[in-house]
């Protein structure tokens, strides 16, 4: 079957994440706001360390998390914020617009950023691995976690001593994920399924809402990422067989909410693919609730992987390489 450059970044997050908890990070004051600014698969990470740093300060710290280019145009910034802005490749537009308003402010900033780019911009430049060779990332996501979960330790200080020590455990709870078999049983159930309907809980809405990302750039399926409140809440009105749904499982306590939107497809005769640490149809490797996101996706970026490979579609090109996709795209594209 068809290898693609994905599916190396999705087994090279073991060593790259082991690397990036290496990282030297500086400590952010706590006594300041902090804004978590990122687009796509970017905003994702942004919102998994806000929400990091809400639980871990018991609230007392309250970041935001935004969408860049919103935030570069529009943002009211102070001399007081502290903007870590998080980029695969530092490249990009909206991110140097927001660096160079946040500096004129006389904002502290701080560029999350791969390897590639000489000069991405930020007082302080944290570097997460090298330029992905797909255009379906991956890699860039996790170490760009453990970038920002090494930043958010030193942020709430003490309060995040057990969380510090959870982060050192991550890579091999990523190893053994990854030794885990491909999920070459799930796309059968997914044939002629769409959309894709993702549901998560808590921590896991964010790694759902990643990987409806993916399954747009990657098997060029339409998908949609929410939370499992959400997915009972009005959206049912939508259900039909022939929609495909993936739930995360969690191990923290929703009020019996994902089962009960489990028991709502089964009845609706909706496809419903289970996501989970233990005996799921898509299993990760149980870690802590708060650092659930660095394996969570892994299973999810090999279904996507697998779906490509039935589909014919290019996870590494994102049809960038075809027309008319590849002219319309590449005149937007910033």
């Amino acid at each position: 079957m068809r290898h693609f450059a994905f599916d190396d970044q999705i087994a090279s997050q073991f060593e790259a994440v082991r690397d990036a908890l290496e990282t030297s990070v500086p400590r952010l004051d706590a006594q300041r706001p902090v804004v978590f600014a990122g687009t796509g698969t970017s905003l994702h990470a942004a919102q998994v360390a806000a929400y990091w740093v809400n639980e871990l300060s018991g609230g007392r710290i309250r970041p935001l998390a935004v969408e860049t280019h919103a935030y570069a145009l529009r943002g009211a910034i102070q001399a007081e914020d502290q903007i870590v802005v998080i980029s695969h490749r530092g490249t990009k537009r909206f991110p140097q617009q927001l660096f160079e308003r946040a500096k004129q402010a006389g904002a502290t900033t701080i560029a999350v950023s791969g390897r590639g780019a000489e000069n991405p911009g930020g007082d302080v430049v944290l570097r997460t691995c090298d330029d992905e060779r797909a255009g379906t990332h991956t890699v860039s996501y996790t170490t760009a976690l453990a970038v920002l979960g090494r930043l958010v330790a030193q942020l709430v200080g003490g309060a995040a001593a057990e969380f510090n020590a959870a982060l050192s455990t991550i890579p091999s709870a990523i190893e053994a994920t990854l030794a885990l078999p491909a999920p070459t049983d799930v796309p059968p159930r997914l044939i002629n399924k769409e959309p894709l309907f993702l549901a998560g809980f808590g921590i896991d809405e964010f790694s759902v809402r990643e990987a409806a990302l993916k399954f747009k750039e990657g098997a060029y399926l339409w998908a949609e990422g929410m939370s499992v409140e959400l997915a009972l809440h009005g959206t049912p009105a939508v259900f039909e067989p022939r929609h495909g749904a993936i739930v995360a499982v969690p191990e923290a306590d929703d009020g019996g909410r994902t089962q009960s939107l489990l028991g709502l497809l089964r009845e609706l005769r909706v496809e419903a693919i289970t996501l989970g640490a233990g005996d799921y149809d898509l299993p990760f490797a149980k870690t802590a609730y708060l650092l659930r996101p660095f394996v969570s996706i892994i299973p999810l970026q090999r279904l996507v992987a697998e779906l490509a490979r039935r589909r014919g579609s290019n996870p590494d090109t994102i049809r960038g390489d075809v027309e008319p996709y590849k002219s319309a795209i590449g005149r937007v594209r910033l």
